[in-house]
């Protein structure tokens, strides 16, 4: 490989906006041919700017970008005429059908009319697009949206392919899709650079550039770089009750790196020259054994660690008592039809005071349809859904008081400031006067907001958005906690210190509904209901759903690997 001519060459490129440090700081690297090139790091990292270097959408401050031999401050239009781009957001027409989207693009791209029929077939053939030419962009699901993408990006057969972000809110059959296709074109010789912030994507990738505040912190192939905590992963296993306290215990120890819960074992990190850890002080532990690192290990501990495992959020939440109580959060035979179609059928469960209860499904299965069913936004057909005992039909005020909400898309209000969101929500919260002084102060302090507090909420980072939709939604120290994909595209550290302040909310009684399609941030749930076409496929908890699909030929399955198979097990039962 060494020896091919790269389809891209970035020498020494800085790229400023303002007065702000470099969105890029002096990069460099090659990406090659036939092969995927991950440009990896998190929300703000620089990626998308590099990106659009790339295209010629943008010249750099300093240093040179060529692509498949031009310059691209000199030959933008040879480099956009031979390249394949799909940018980050959904950047299709969503009044248009598949179909005039497909038409509109190869008008764009001056696909010869001749040549539509038979490239419309192949790309709709690939992408499985077919049964769907008439529907709406707009009202297909997520992983539906990004094959769409694909396809017109694909509509002339590009010798370099750019894809910003394409497994962003994508269900993981839907990323396994994805990767497929692009693995297939790569044979061609199809050079492919897939941006992501989800490390376990950057593992499949044949090799990386990993950016971090627009630094480039590694370029080389992802082996290379878990090499560097080979041996100091541990998995400490059979801890079935206390593993959030046992996980918070482990992470006050300085020589732990990093840690999360896998189903009920804890995933460690420990720092280079330093003793595996030990189940004293956890007596509950069964086992303490290395495991296969992963990117995301090497990523964090690169960064010198995660959080750590104190949430100043939860301990200033008035606990709530856990005994003797009915379920905080209930679903029964919870159904809403649209029309002829039914979007949840019968949807049965419920949640005990204290506990995280996940809904796992593909994109359109009918999950994001039961939680706003749930937490009062949607009305059922039929059926009855009760949160802190209020019946969601006849007490929708006072179920939704007693619930804090965290929506899938940014939905605070982006022209306020950061203060004033607070100060909306604590009202809409019913807080008043000294309470509501003290609780913003609270927020203001434990997010690290006093700085902000003037800024457009829709000027922040991501995960700055992430921070104070969160704030926002325990203002009132609500009972139930709805979270609805609360940590799509956000970096791993954001990731851990939310995940922090939930766990501890949830060791003070708090009760969490939440839906992901993180298959890491499910190992966090107690119990799983996992939705596919409107039903309730399986209901347990992680490790009981992996239990489910293991074999001889997998002993040992990932909850991804139990999520498409128990998909895959519902259709065949159907098709039988």
């Amino acid at each position: 490989m060494s020896d091919e001519v790269p389809f891209v060459r970035i020498a020494d490129v800085v790229k400023r906006f303002g007065d702000a440090p470099p969105a890029l700081d002096h990069i460099a690297g090659e990406i090659l041919g036939g092969r995927i090139t991950g440009l990896v790091g998190p929300d703000g990292a620089g990626k998308t700017t590099l990106i659009r270097l790339m295209t010629g959408l943008m010249v750099p401050d300093e240093g040179k970008v060529e692509v498949l031999g031009f310059d691209t401050v000199a030959n933008a239009a040879d480099i956009q005429a031979a390249i394949g781009y799909m940018p980050q957001r959904f950047g299709l027409y969503e009044d248009l059908s598949v179909q005039e989207n497909l038409n509109l693009y190869a008008d764009l791209r001056g696909l010869p009319l001749g040549e539509r029929t038979a490239t419309f077939d192949e790309l709709l053939e690939f992408t499985d697009l077919k049964r769907f030419t008439s529907r709406l962009a707009g009202k297909l699901s997520g992983g539906m949206k990004q094959k769409l993408g694909l396809a017109c990006a694909l509509l002339r057969k590009p010798r370099l392919l750019l894809l910003d972000e394409p497994g962003v809110g994508v269900d993981p059959i839907s990323r396994r899709d994805l990767w497929k296709m692009v693995e297939n074109l790569t044979k061609e010789g199809i050079g492919v650079v897939w941006s992501t912030a989800y490390l376990d994507e950057a593992e499949a990738c044949d090799s990386v550039l990993l950016l971090n505040e627009g630094k480039l912190l590694f370029t080389g192939s992802p082996a290379e770089l878990t090499a560097r905590v080979a041996d100091r992963v541990f998995k400490v296993s059979g801890i079935p009750h206390g593993r959030r306290q046992k996980l918070a215990s482990y992470l006050d120890d300085d020589d732990v790196v990093d840690g999360v819960i896998q189903g009920e074992a804890i995933r460690l990190v420990m720092k280079p020259g330093t003793k595996p850890p030990t189940p004293e002080g956890h007596s509950s532990a069964s086992g303490v054994a290395t495991t296969t690192p992963r990117f995301e290990d090497a990523f964090i501990d690169m960064l010198g660690g995660g959080p750590g495992g104190r949430s100043k959020l939860a301990e200033t939440q008035t606990p709530f008592p856990t005994d003797g109580e009915r379920p905080v959060i209930e679903a029964r035979g919870l159904t809403k039809r649209f029309g002829d179609f039914t979007a949840a059928d019968a949807i049965t469960f419920d949640i005990p005071r204290g506990q995280i209860f996940g809904l796992l499904g593909p994109n359109g299965a009918g999950k994001s349809t039961t939680f706003k069913m749930l937490c009062g936004l949607l009305k059922p057909t039929a059926g009855e859904g009760r949160v802190a005992g209020f019946d969601l039909r006849r007490d929708a005020a006072e179920a939704r008081n007693r619930l804090g909400y965290m929506a899938q898309k940014f939905s605070l209000y982006g022209d306020l400031s950061v203060g004033q969101n607070l100060s909306f929500f604590a009202g809409v919260y019913g807080l008043a006067g000294a309470r509501k002084r003290e609780r913003i102060q609270l927020m203001t302090e434990i997010f690290g907001f006093a700085r902000l507090l003037d800024m457009s909420a829709k000027d922040l980072p991501l995960g700055l958005k992430q921070r104070l939709a969160l704030a926002c939604a325990v203002l009132h120290e609500p009972e139930a906690l709805f979270l609805d994909e609360p940590t799509s595209g956000v970096d791993p550290i954001t990731r851990r210190e939310f995940w922090t302040h939930i766990n501890g909310l949830v060791e003070k009684g708090v009760t969490v509904l939440v839906t992901t399609h993180f298959m890491d941030e499910a190992e966090y749930c107690d119990r799983i209901s996992l939705i596919y076409r409107g039903r309730s496929i399986a209901l347990g908890s992680p490790d009981e759903l992996k239990a489910q699909v293991a074999s001889p030929d997998l002993p040992d399955p990932t909850m991804e690997d139990a999520f498409i198979a128990l998909v895959q097990g519902s259709e065949e039962k159907e098709a039988a």
